[in-house]
């Protein structure tokens, strides 16, 4: 068994590390009184199709039967308040001693006690979907958010007869299981925008006073990365897809970048059908450090239903819908509005049957590493021929904000920032991560590649052009020119920006933007007790320098 949910007498002691406060907090509200288990889909749709906030629409869930939905199972929909995205802000991590954690963890006790008047469910799933990285989450959650339930059973694996089988044969790590309890009728004067708690040392978290479903699945990843980065694997916020040749060895691209970046439409692409391809996952994967072979963590997809106008045949895979509009069409049915009219930010659980050429693992080494940005200073398509440059610009990864998340007080979603390696929901030290890919690059040999898929020059850099860039890396027939004096960096000659030397303007806008890198950098190792690796800063200067 992967990992651990029971424990002989011996084993139940202060000093086990698998156990903590918080753990135990948390894993003991699982046996109260008040839970009830829903271990099936079908028993998990039908309590979200009954539940009053539900809109039960008139448009079949795609082979239901075969998801292990009821057969005639139709799409459904549960909107939510002022609230429709991701609350950073109400995050914390409890890796503290335990005296430092002691208020929050009373905070805890309060809160759970104060859901002994409500009715929960708790359920179990499998995170990972390969026998080299599967575990056990449990989730708690109250009555009256029926399609969360059902969105975070078909989101993750729910624990059929055949996946229980594999379960138990798959590799064991000495870790325990994950546990995650939800209320989002909390309330406190302290934390008007929520409270997220995270012990990831014991595989353990809260999430209080947030409704979105997003809120689960990424509380549930940010559990599992962590395990993963503690067991060997290198944990991944990105998509991963690959080309397979009958002439050469497979080609697997790894695309990072925050929501709205352009990551799954990189990952889903189909090409036109000029290549055999598959796709593991677009968000969330884990990549083996020993091999480089990759595990995708989720069998379906949480996307925005804003690039899928109503009846397009994309829409066809959705099944349960957050925060999206709903009309009656000429026969009249109710059906979708898919586009963000109600509000920001409109969500469905896609099922895997999204692609039709889905893989769950993948056994090829990892060849390349693509950091997405949108950031004006770089051409389209740069690669990055050292490594530590390299993982430099994954751990100073510039982007910009999208309507994803629910930021708190002014923030100015069009202004740069750094989101290291794409993922905002690292509860380890950075320079760790920043250590797990530069392995991958020095060692596995990884190549990187920069795709700026926002503005270069004042000109806007469609998806065409990216797509069409990627293409000619994958057939190895593209033209790279230096950057600077040193050749770090190269940029792809393309048609669409016909450029054979950066102009003195160009280049200095890039010194800049790599001095925001380097500010960064700064204020980050004031802030943080984490110490990054000289190097990691020294790349940059470098660059700057012969730019």
């Amino acid at each position: 068994m992967t990992t651990q949910q029971f424990f002989s007498e011996a084993q139940i002691r202060r000093h086990n590390p698998l156990f903590s406060a918080t753990r135990t907090t948390i894993e003991t509200a699982f046996y109260q009184n008040n839970m009830t288990a829903v271990q099936d889909l079908t028993t998990a749709y039908q309590l979200a199709a009954h539940a009053p906030n539900t809109i039960v629409t008139d448009l079949p869930i795609y082979q239901a039967a075969k998801l292990g939905l009821p057969a005639d199972a139709k799409m459904l929909v549960d909107n939510h308040g002022a609230v429709v995205g991701r609350t950073a802000a109400a995050r914390h991590i409890l890796t503290a001693p335990n005296d430092v954690n002691a208020p929050f963890v009373k905070l805890l006790r309060e809160a759970i006690y104060q859901g002994h008047s409500q009715a929960f469910y708790q359920t179990e799933v499998v995170v990972g979907l390969a026998p080299s990285f599967m575990v056990k989450a449990h989730l708690a959650l109250p009555k009256g958010f029926e399609a969360n339930l059902l969105s975070y059973l078909l989101n993750f694996q729910v624990f059929t007869t055949d996946y229980a089988i594999q379960y138990a044969t798959s590799q064991a790590y000495p870790e325990g299981d994950l546990y995650l309890y939800a209320d989002p009728n909390f309330h406190h004067p302290d934390y008007p925008n929520g409270l997220t708690l995270f012990d990831p040392v014991h595989n353990c978290a809260a999430i209080l006073g947030l409704r979105y479903f997003g809120e689960l699945k990424k509380a549930t990843l940010t559990l599992a990365w962590a395990l993963a980065h503690r067991n060997g694997f290198v944990a991944c916020h990105g998509g991963e897809k690959a080309f397979h040749f009958k002439n050469r060895s497979d080609q697997v691209f790894a695309m990072f970048g925050l929501s709205g970046s352009g990551k799954s439409t990189l990952t889903h692409a189909k090409h036109q059908g000029h290549f055999d391809i598959t796709v593991l996952h677009d968000d969330a994967f884990v990549i083996s450090k020993t091999d480089g072979h990759s595990v995708a963590l989720e069998p379906a997809y949480f996307d925005k239903t804003n690039d899928y106008p109503s009846g397009t045949p994309e829409t066809k895979y959705f099944m349960t819908l957050m925060n999206v509009g709903v009309t009656v069409n000429q026969q009249q049915q109710k059906v979708l509005v898919t586009e963000d009219l109600r509000n920001g930010n409109g969500r469905t659980v896609k099922s895997r049957f999204a692609s039709t050429n889905r893989v769950d693992e993948e056994p090829s080494k990892i060849n390349a590493i693509c950091w997405i940005m949108k950031d004006d200073a770089l051409p389209p398509i740069v690669k990055v021929n050292d490594p530590t440059l390299a993982a430099a610009f994954g751990a100073t990864l510039a982007t910009k904000r999208s309507s994803a998340e629910n930021l708190v007080g002014n923030v100015d979603r069009t202004a740069l920032v750094i989101e290291p390696f794409a993922n905002p929901f690292r509860v380890y030290p950075l320079s760790e991560d920043y250590a797990d890919f530069k392995q991958l690059f020095e060692q596995q040999q990884v190549a990187c590649y920069i795709l700026n898929t926002g503005q270069f020059q004042g000109q806007d850099i469609p998806k065409e052009v990216t797509l069409a860039g990627l293409e000619q890396i994958v057939q190895r027939q593209i033209t790279w020119q230096p950057i600077d004096s040193q050749a770090q960096l190269s940029w792809a000659q393309l048609p669409e920006f016909p450029l054979h030397t950066l102009s003195a303007q160009a280049k200095q806008q890039l010194q800049q933007h790599l001095q925001f890198r380097l500010d960064w950098l700064t204020d980050y190792q004031t802030q943080s007790t984490d110490s990054l690796p000289t190097e990691l800063a020294a790349s940059l200067a470098t660059l700057q320098h012969h730019l």
